[in-house]
């Protein structure tokens, strides 16, 4: 009598807990925008610049709650939880184990890298009530060091590789663009530790080839280029740029070799000077000629047969005095490398001329006090036209080493639209992009100076060699945005759009078949937004279009009959479809065949 009692309630315990998961599941895929969190806003937000700003605001995904720190509402959750569904799926595929690292972390260990003192103002710091000093991590080199070392040992642990999604904090100066540059971020970090730089190289190309399958997966179209390490560190780096007019970076491409670099570390092949021999120098009088154009124009010579004064300030080199062809920009990234030190600023008036240059006549003959770099263009050029550190004068025919003698000669110029190629010689072409992501091989920067060490094959210690490898999931969300949307509103991929169906009740009838109706959702395994408000049908499509989900249906005229419309934001095309083949057809939308 016991054992029939008990297994009645079991049998009744488990029917409760079935009905209960299934209305889990069925409230989990199925909202109604009467009582759903996503208002929209009809006006573009006053300060919005970027397309994806505007879009992701007004639809109801994000607010703003400071300069460059911003709330994700329930929509903007589901897209982001979305894509950190994709970007788990692919780090565990490739052999990643996820962890968490603290966003607050003690000076102790961003002394013991260095960097506590060469990164700037970016990396909030503060000091705890026992005056400890702490900052907000930008980065996380030096806690998944922390981490490592001391339990991996020997060479028969490696190669691990460690990855997080977490929040990061970056004081920047201009934040812009909403998600695109924020202050606060979450980011997916990846960390790999090799034994030898072969180890990195293999495990380099598993995460180029996962990072490619993310970027797909999330419909994104990018280009992937040679990058700066920056304060990274590092030796390599890889940067994937979706093209964007708003962008950011720019991308130097050659359209025949296929060549492509971040501006920052592009390189060219510099023009053949013409041979002539050197000519006299002469003084000319160049009244109110301060800009390369105002005295290339007034004295009839290209600006290519010019030079250009760039003057910084260097934590190490005093002031700097970048000298180049006028008709080149300076590179800072390329400076900062030829004189070893990446704080570098802009040269205030009062420290130029305390050199014995004037700005607008500057050139490097005559000065003092100064550290000259000399782009390897100047090396073949003749007789260029150059300041003479007089105001209103400037000297003809100038020429490198028997005028002045640089400090150093180094290739500091940007490569820009026009140049040659530096691979086939080729016209290059520049075009705008925002980073998707980014890899690193740091190889031993970090391992080296926190001392993290293992046994080798031989029985040596060693430090680890490192990869590291971001993808901010915001930004990524913002960046497809930028891509992926029209005058109407956002156009969502199928794979992270926050519902895949938006249902509109266009009339009163339509909660007669809504029912049966939302058992063909069910049946296809969509994940459902039901505009049922109290408004009028134009005002839903609107919005539906706002928000960008894949496919609207409308339940309107015909659906007494058992008959919905059915149209794909993306490309506009509609369709009527019986409710009975609703799930079907939903499923051949999703495979480009519904006809």
């Amino acid at each position: 009598m016991e054992l029939i009692l008990l297994n009645e309630i079991l049998s009744s315990l488990k029917k409760n807990c079935n009905e209960t998961l299934l209305h889990y599941y069925y409230v989990m895929n199925t909202y109604y925008l009467s009582s759903y969190f996503a208002p929209t806003l009809r006006e573009d937000p006053a300060d919005a610049e970027f397309p994806s700003h505007k879009l992701l605001v007004r639809a109801g995904f994000i607010k703003p709650v400071g300069a460059g720190i911003y709330s994700l509402m329930p929509m903007g959750w589901r897209v982001v939880k979305k894509i950190e569904k994709i970007l788990r799926q692919e780090m565990n595929r490739v052999g990643g184990q996820e962890v968490l690292l603290p966003v607050t972390q003690p000076a102790e260990l961003w002394r013991e890298s260095g960097r506590w003192n060469d990164v700037g103002a970016e990396m909030l710091r503060f000091k705890d009530r026992a005056e400890r000093d702490m900052c907000l991590a930008m980065t996380h080199e030096e806690s998944i060091v922390h981490m490592v070392r001391g339990y991996v040992k020997s060479y028969r642990q490696l190669p691990i590789m460690l990855y997080q999604i977490q929040t990061k904090f970056r004081d920047e100066p201009r934040p812009r663009g909403g998600l695109i540059r924020a202050r606060e971020f979450t980011m997916k970090d990846a960390y790999s530790f090799h034994e030898n730089e072969e180890s990195l190289d293999e495990w380099y190309l598993k995460l180029y080839d996962a990072y490619e399958r993310i970027f797909n997966r999330c419909g994104l179209e990018y280009i992937i280029v040679e990058s700066d390490p920056g304060m990274m560190g590092g030796k390599i780096a890889h940067e994937f740029i979706a093209y964007s007019e708003f962008g950011e970076d720019t991308i130097i491409i050659c359209p025949v070799c296929g060549y492509s670099a971040n501006r920052q570390v592009a390189r060219f092949k510099r023009d053949d000077a013409e041979s002539e021999e050197m000519r006299p120098i002469e003084e000319l009088a160049t009244p109110g000629k301060e800009s390369i154009e105002e005295v290339s124009e007034f004295l009839g010579v290209s600006p290519s047969k010019t030079c250009k004064a760039v003057f910084y300030m260097s934590e190490k080199r005093g002031l700097i005095f970048a000298v180049l062809r006028g008709d080149y920009e300076i590179n800072e990234t390329f400076l900062a490398k030829a004189i070893d030190d990446s704080n570098i600023r802009p040269a205030r008036a009062e420290e130029i001329k305390a050199c014995g240059a004037i700005a607008g006549y500057a050139s490097p003959i005559g000065i003092s006090g100064a550290f000259v770099v000399a782009d390897t263009s100047l090396i073949s050029e003749r007789n260029l036209v150059a300041g003479a550190n007089r105001e209103g004068f400037h000297l003809r025919n100038v020429n490198i080493e028997r005028d002045f003698k640089p400090d150093i000669t180094a290739e500091i110029a940007a490569a820009h639209a026009g140049c040659k190629c530096i691979k086939c010689g080729n016209t290059l072409e520049a075009k705008r992009g925002i980073e998707a992501g980014n890899i690193f091989k740091l190889g031993t920067r970090y391992s080296s100076a926190m001392s993290a060490l293992f046994l080798d094959r031989n029985g040596t210690e060693k430090p680890f060699v490192m990869g590291c490898y971001g993808i901010g999931s915001g930004r990524l969300m913002a960046t497809v945005v930028e891509q992926s949307h029209d005058k109407d509103g956002i156009i969502w991929p199928e794979n992270i759009a926050p519902f895949d169906v938006t249902v509109v009740l266009a009339n009163e009838k339509a909660k007669i078949k809504l029912d049966e109706l939302k058992s063909e959702l069910e049946k296809a395994g969509v994940e459902a937004l039901i505009d049922d408000r109290d408004l009028r049908p134009g005002i839903k499509f609107k919005d539906a279009d706002l928000y960008g989900i894949p496919i609207r249906i409308t339940m309107g005229r015909k659906v007494e009959e058992g008959i919905v419309e059915l149209r794909e934001r993306k490309t506009g095309e509609v369709q009527e479809v019986r409710i009975s083949e609703l799930s079907e057809c939903i499923a051949k939308s999703r495979s480009k065949e519904c006809v």
